[in-house]
């Protein structure tokens, strides 16, 4: 029979406890007025909650701490304490605590554990099985509101006879030389060899630029939503225009079906590409963190599962929504789902390590490890899935396809490494993590090692730390910040130069700046001539052409003088629009559409962001049952954010000439530091917090900084080098998103997470945690 609790030495009154075989606790005594509490009242309690709740015990005196059970903070003799005591773990347990062990129980259990794997095998089958759903591949969309001008110019389109059709356009020339009568014979053959192609069986003439540079075959085509489809009808179409063509000619596919099909092909195959490229990085950090030939092994398994599974549903959650997911969309997915699941594996995984050195059972101490990483993955989980779903009030369907879609995905990852995981790991004993194998009764390194070392460093100077981080995080801002641009045109979106682009360039250059890329007026019948008329006298129009009527509407097409998606073609759509008011005349095209899509990225951000951080603060402030200590961790969070985005400005201008941010690039690159950056916070001050109830705020934050620095680090360098990954794929917009979270992390977990949040913690000691307080439990001495 285990002894739960022993008397005080000569208290004399010789009671104690006993926890039986049947789970019944027994309670002997000899004076009168002390119950006998029995199972059915405590459902079960044993030696281990005692060490959970904290208490200290000395020769002759306990101290409970403040707010537990409703006792107040004070010093109980023998007696009083051993009855109240009693009381308040029957009340804490039956509470809180008993349906939390059972489920940590049952999870790590050896007859359970194997349900929970069993279980969760099953539902992946079935689910790979269903598979996703999805018709064909998707390129990624405008999806710009219905309201947008630009929208409703597309809508109105469909009502003309032409609807259902698109142009391809083929651009010949000689590398800038002059085109010959041989030549231009060469391409009208070819045009005519298109014609089997061309929706209305027929190609018109070749146009030649008027200095003979470039000749211009325009297909007209059916519209196809396949990729792939459309993929291997453009290669047809190359084929056929390269055909018998005289050395030196060559003809390029651009235009709307060109750079569609351009934009497709960067993600043709990306899902593989970035899936063995993360799974490549994943496993290399997790060999170098854990230093073992198979304990990574575990978690690269189960978050690759919980990826793939990921896909699946969130594409069917997007269905069930209306929303279509695009390869960018599942590409950065991806990333997110391999790289919050590694952080919560690692984070598990660590607490599970520590307890293996005081548990003698590898199943006890994974259920003790689980309850306490546990709340913290829940956390900082919920946390980025709340953030995601902000998204879900985005205007762009772009925008709400990702919060939808990541927020699935995060939600799995959690899912995967508070059941799955810890499942999987209890089947294998210590010797998973050979060499470095957790021996039970050794001693943890919270009172050693790199971080406890830094942590007393920085307690000694916090003041002039968070200067010299503030100065640092600031001068990053101040450098890049300011002279940022924002807007990538259709030619300045890839990494390396399509054919598309080279052939829109040669089409800029040797015809009228903007033909290949007209704007789309829709007007009125009766008022065709008055708009017209006003068309024409906008300063930088150079053309404007009827084209397609159904009898009530007409299109016209407008060519600019100036080159498509610059700030000059932007200010005369701008001006279209300003002069064509009142006529009931709406202007679309690419131009109209990129101004749209600017504007609806603007307003999105400017209602998502501040939804993140009221977000973001309310679950710091329920978590930590405070108020100063949120607003300070919010603050540093979007502090490492601006100073991440001047030092990645510094390196788009320096290093990759990128001309500008993507319009989509700062909303996206906020969501996810902000969100992941509070994980990182999330982690240390909830293990700071815990530590503080028995040890103080300046102790409690060197032990959770001791605790918890290695393996954040280590989360928070696997998190950037996962979102690097995004740099394999030849689209700016990815890669700059890749960029300013990878370096944001970083910045995060080895500035503000390492050394900034606790110096601000050193500073404020007691007062970080206002308005609450955290009651710490002191030895006292005996009397």
């Amino acid at each position: 029979m285990p002894e739960l609790l022993k008397p005080v030495d000569g208290s004399g009154d010789g009671r104690r406890g006993y926890l039986q075989p049947t789970g019944e606790l027994a309670w002997a005594e000899r004076s009168a007025g002390y119950e006998v509490f029995h199972r059915s009242q405590i459902g079960g309690i044993d030696g281990e909650l005692l060490t959970e709740m904290r208490f200290e015990c000395t020769t002759e005196l306990y101290e409970l701490p403040k707010g537990v059970g409703g006792l107040s903070r004070r010093t109980l003799h023998n007696d009083e304490f051993i009855a109240k005591l009693f009381t308040v773990l029957i009340v804490h347990q039956v509470k809180y605590r008993y349906p939390v062990r059972r489920l940590t129980t049952f999870i790590t259990a050896r007859r359970t554990s194997w349900i929970v794997l069993v279980t969760a095998a099953l539902s992946a089958g079935a689910i790979f099985a269903l598979g996703s759903g999805g018709e064909g591949d998707s390129s990624p969309g405008i999806g710009l509101p219905a309201s947008a001008e630009s929208a409703q110019v597309t809508a109105l389109q469909e009502q003309l006879p032409g609807a259902d059709g698109t142009s391809a356009l083929l651009v010949f020339s000689r590398d800038g030389g002059t085109l010959s009568d041989e030549d231009v014979a060469a391409v009208a053959e070819a045009a005519s060899g298109l014609s089997d192609l061309s929706s209305d069986g027929f190609v018109p003439p070749p146009t030649v630029s008027d200095d003979k540079t470039a000749a211009l075959v325009a297909v007209p085509l059916d519209k196809l939503t396949d990729v792939t489809a459309q993929a291997d009808r453009a290669d047809e179409l190359r084929a056929i225009a390269n055909e018998n063509l005289p050395d030196g000619l060559t003809a390029l596919l651009t235009g709307p079906e060109g750079f569609a099909v351009d934009i497709a092909a960067v993600f043709e195959g990306a899902d593989f590409t970035l899936l063995l490229t993360t799974v490549i990085v994943v496993a290399v950090l997790l060999l170098v963190t854990y230093r073992s030939p198979w304990l990574w092994l575990v978690p690269l398994v189960v978050v690759g599962l919980a990826d793939g599974l990921a896909s699946i549903v969130a594409t069917r959650v997007a269905a069930a929504a209306g929303i279509a997911l695009d390869a960018s969309v599942t590409g950065i997915l991806s990333v997110l789902v391999f790289g919050a699941g590694t952080n919560y594996a690692l984070l598990l995984i660590a607490r599970y390590r520590d307890e293996l050195r005081t548990h003698e059972d590898r199943r006890d101490a994974m259920a003790t490890a689980l309850r306490g990483a546990g709340p913290a993955i829940i956390a900082s989980g919920s946390t980025v899935v709340l953030a995601l779903l902000t998204l879900l009030f985005a205007s762009l369907q772009g925008n709400r396809a990702l919060g939808i879609a990541c927020a699935t995905g995060v939600v799995i990852a959690m899912l995967f490494a508070l059941f799955v995981l810890p499942a999987a790991l209890v089947l294998f004993g210590r010797r998973l993590f050979w060499p470095y194998v957790p021996r039970f009764g050794t001693e943890g390194s919270a009172e050693k090692g790199v971080w406890h070392r830094l942590g007393l460093l920085v307690a000694k100077r916090p003041v002039v730390v968070v200067i010299v981080g503030a100065l640092l995080l600031g001068g990053l801002a101040a450098a890049g910040v300011p002279q940022i641009r924002i807007g990538l045109s259709q030619t300045q979106k890839f990494t390396a130069v399509p054919e598309a682009v080279v052939g829109q360039e040669i089409l800029a250059d040797a015809f009228s700046a903007g033909s290949g890329s007209p704007a789309v007026v829709i007007a009125e019948n009766g008022k065709i001539d008055t708009v017209t008329s006003t068309l024409k006298n906008v300063r930088g129009v150079e053309s404007v052409v009827p084209g397609e009527t159904d009898g009530t509407i007409t299109q016209l097409n407008v060519t600019l003088d100036a080159a498509a998606e610059t700030p000059e073609s932007f200010a005369i759509v701008r001006d279209l629009r300003s002069s064509l008011e009142g006529t009931g005349a709406l202007v679309g095209g690419l131009d109209a559409q990129s101004l749209d899509v600017d504007a609806a990225q603007t307003a999105d951000q400017d209602l998502v962001i501040p939804l993140i951080l009221g977000l973001v603060f309310l679950v710091l402030v329920l978590l930590l049952r405070a108020l100063v200590a949120p607003i300070l961790l919010l603050l540093t969070v979007v502090a490492s954010f601006f100073a991440s985005l001047g030092a990645s400005w510094l390196l788009f201008q320096s290093v990759f000439g990128f001309p500008a941010i993507d319009t989509n690039v700062v909303l996206f690159s906020f969501l996810f530091l902000v969100a992941l950056g509070v994980d990182y916070n999330i982690f240390l001050v909830t293990r700071a917090r815990e530590e503080t109830v028995t040890r103080g705020t300046r102790t409690g934050m060197i032990r959770a900084l001791s605790s918890t620095g290695g393996v954040i680090t280590s989360a928070g360098i696997l998190l950037a080098a996962v979102f690097a990954v995004l740099g394999v794929l030849p689209l700016i917009t990815l890669t700059q998103i890749g960029i300013i979270v990878c370096i944001g992390v970083l910045l995060d977990t080895l500035l503000v997470r390492t050394v900034i949040v606790p110096s601000l913690a050193f500073i404020l000691g007691e007062k970080f945690w206002l308005p609450g307080k955290v009651a710490q439990s002191k030895v006292v001495a005996g009397s």
